[in-house]
């Protein structure tokens, strides 16, 4: 079952969130010394009780028999009509069942009906076979950008979530979000 969480339910997303970090951390060398700002070893209950509380995220959690979170996604809203999927993992025992694609097209969902009408992730670039799975669930890759504190590449995706096409009448409304949608497909070549 996938639902939103309660404030309670906060210290086991955060054990999720670390053990699932942690695979990728082991498999490409990144430790608290090297790469402390890493979300294996960042995260904590203060943040997610702060993005919870204050930044007023989407937390959402995959539940196994109603009682065991196995699965994490959040989704922060911004306020040009795009959202940002964070922290989207799978314990390691759970993986390749279908979940993390469960949760994904639940974060879809949820960002459309909340009227974002483009999703933006980080990943580590170094991380090919996450990076391909979000490409075959239809992100595109925009950039990469290095940064002084990481051992690695941050890579940047983004999602459009308006539909697969858009008619080129709409380049004529003048509904603001139907512009905005239309510019979007124009800019990656989508028309």
């Amino acid at each position: 079952m996938i639902k939103q969480i309660d404030i309670q339910d906060i210290p086991k997303c955060v054990k999720v969130i670390k053990d699932s970090f942690m695979t990728v951390a082991n498999e490409l060398g990144f430790t608290a010394e090297n790469a402390p700002r890493f979300t294996a070893f960042a995260i904590s209950e203060e943040r997610l009780q702060y993005q919870f509380s204050n930044e007023h995220r989407l937390m959402i959690a995959y539940y196994h028999d109603t009682v065991k979170i196995i699965g994490y996604y959040s989704l922060l809203l911004q306020d040009n009509d795009e959202c940002e999927l964070n922290n989207l993992c799978v314990v390691p025992e759970q993986r390749h069942n279908g979940i993390g694609g469960a949760l994904l097209k639940d974060a879809f969902e949820r960002a459309k009906k909340a009227d974002c009408i483009k999703m933006n992730i980080g990943i580590v670039e170094e991380n090919k076979v996450l990076r391909k799975w979000y490409e075959d669930n239809g992100f595109i890759h925009i950039g990469t950008k290095k940064f002084d504190f990481f051992p690695f590449t941050c890579g940047y995706m983004e999602k459009n979530l308006g539909g697969e096409t858009i008619d080129l009448y709409c380049k004529n409304r003048t509904d603001p979000r139907i512009q905005k949608a239309y510019a979007l497909y124009a800019r990656h070549g989508h028309l």
